[in-house]
Formats: structure tokens, C-alpha cells, sequence
């Protein structure tokens, strides 16, 4: 039986303005979401200034080592919006006007206050396949397998349901969570254990406090629900012996 494919992702978010803290970034948490739906481990998300050097830097290291690889930011009009030339030269491709793009500009802007910063918008690598903007119809575009989206998150929602045909996913990867009241410190080393008896599992422990007292979330994730199970039947033997009461599902919230 041959071993199943594992498809992988990367985020690289682009913005000097989600660096600085002044905008939030919600796109990394959306993408990670669907595309485990799909069956697409996203393993890495960079975020990264408006920089050329380092937009094609970040590009041309990720587009190897991943089957997908989705850029958000700098598609804009505007003169920071150096997102798509940037991928241009990562792939060696001259930066084209898109007539497709342009005639979606038109339809929304109208051809009157379609100026040249607007047009720009319509500027993408020689042989990209367009993105479907349903939103404010300013296009992205997809290089190989790179995907060029905005950074507005409502746009990249609305266009992620454009571009999710384009890829091929595996078995969605499956999470299971226990929680108890006792310190992660106390076990660790037998934790360390069950993990070594369970590779099929990958266990996480997430530390918390509420009210006070010291808790921590054991998470196990994977693509077989029954092994996930077997694991924290064991985590949840060992909170017991360390005088926990364990209880399934998100840990509790932190206070």
C-alpha cells in the first residue's frame, strides 16, 4: 500500500502596515482553515515588509519546498503595492497588462475614472491565469503555484472560493483536545513518552491559567481519528495521576 500524499502550503504575508501592528492579520487563519479542509497542511506562514529584495527572496524560497504557496498584500494601486512586479522578476517573467484584467477594471470602475495608478491593477506576469475578484473586481493571479491575492480579508474570502478547484488536497488533518487542572511541568517527561509509543499523532501541550490555577491542553492532531483517541487515552490517564479531572474539547479560556 503505498504511502498517501501529503500536500503542503505557505502563507508569506506581505505589509510594512501588518508589521507595525497597525492592521491585524486574519488572512493566515482563514487559509490555514480552509485549506486543512481540503487536505493542505499549511507548515508555514512569513510575514515580510514592502520590500523587493525581500518579497523575491521570500517567493523564490517557498515556491520550492511547498505545493502551494498564496501571498497576500500589495496588489493595490497604490506606489507601495509592489507585489506583483516583485513576483515577476522571482519567476524571470516580463510584467504584461492583462486585457482580461483591464476589462474587468472597466466594467467597474467605468472607463472614464479608470486612470493609470487603477490600470496598474491589470499588470501581471506573462502567462498568469487570473484570480476572480467577486468583490471589487480588481483581479489576482496565480503564477505556477503561487497564488497573488489582496490583503483585505473579506476579498481574499470571496476569492479563495475562485481559486480552490486549482488544487489537489489529501485527507483533512483531524485535531482532538483534553484539558485539565494540573501544571504542564509534572508531565512533561511522561508525556515525552506517550508521544515516542504514538508517532501517528503529533501531541501539542498548551499551558494555561483561570481563575488562579495552572492548567494545560493537551491537543492531538492527525488524520486518523481512532490513533488520536488511543494517545489521549493515555494523556488522559496521566492527568488523572497527577490529580486532574480531564475534560474533553477547546481548552478553557484564559483569565
Amino acid at each position: 500500500m503505498s504511502a498517501e500524499t501529503v500536500y503542503t502550503a505557505c502563507v508569506i504575508v506581505i505589509g510594512n502596515e501588518v508589521l507595525s501592528g497597525r492592521t491585524r492579520d486574519k488572512n493566515v487563519q482563514f487559509l490555514g482553515t480552509r485549506l486543512n479542509e481540503m487536505g493542505i497542511r499549511l507548515l508555514e506562514a512569513r510575514v515580510i515588509p514592502d520590500d523587493a529584495e525581500v518579497i523575491v527572496e521570500a517567493v523564490n524560497a517557498c515556491r520550492p519546498r511547498f505545493d502551494y504557496v498564496f501571498t497576500t498584500g500589495g496588489i493595490g494601486p497604490t506606489h507601495d503595492d509592489i507585489t506583483a512586479p516583485c513576483i515577476a522578476r522571482a519567476f524571470g517573467r516580463p510584467l504584461v497588462r492583462d486585457p482580461d484584467a483591464v476589462a474587468l477594471l472597466e466594467l467597474h470602475y467605468g472607463r472614464e475614472d479608470l486612470n493609470e495608478a487603477r490600470l496598474g491593477m491589470a499588470d501581471v506576469p506573462e502567462g498568469s491565469r487570473l484570480i476572480d475578484n467577486p468583490v471589487s473586481r480588481a483581479p489576482g493571479f496565480q503564477v505556477e503555484n503561487v497564488f497573488v491575492l489582496p490583503g483585505v480579508p473579506m476579498i481574499v474570502e470571496a476569492m479563495f472560493d475562485q481559486l480552490a478547484d486549482r488544487l489537489a488536497g489529501g485527507t483533512p488533518l483531524q485535531s482532538c483536545t483534553v484539558s485539565a487542572f494540573t501544571p504542564e511541568g509534572a508531565m512533561a517527561e511522561a508525556l515525552g513518552a506517550i508521544q515516542e509509543r504514538h508517532p501517528e499523532a503529533d501531541l501539542g501541550s498548551y499551558p494555561f491559567v483561570r481563575n488562579g490555577q495552572l492548567g494545560v491542553s493537551v491537543v492531538a492532531r492527525g488524520t486518523d481519528v481512532a490513533a488520536l483517541e488511543a494517545a489521549l487515552d493515555e494523556v488522559r490517564a496521566l492527568m488523572r495521576d497527577q490529580g486532574g479531572d480531564p475534560v474533553d474539547g477547546p481548552r478553557p479560556s484564559e483569565g
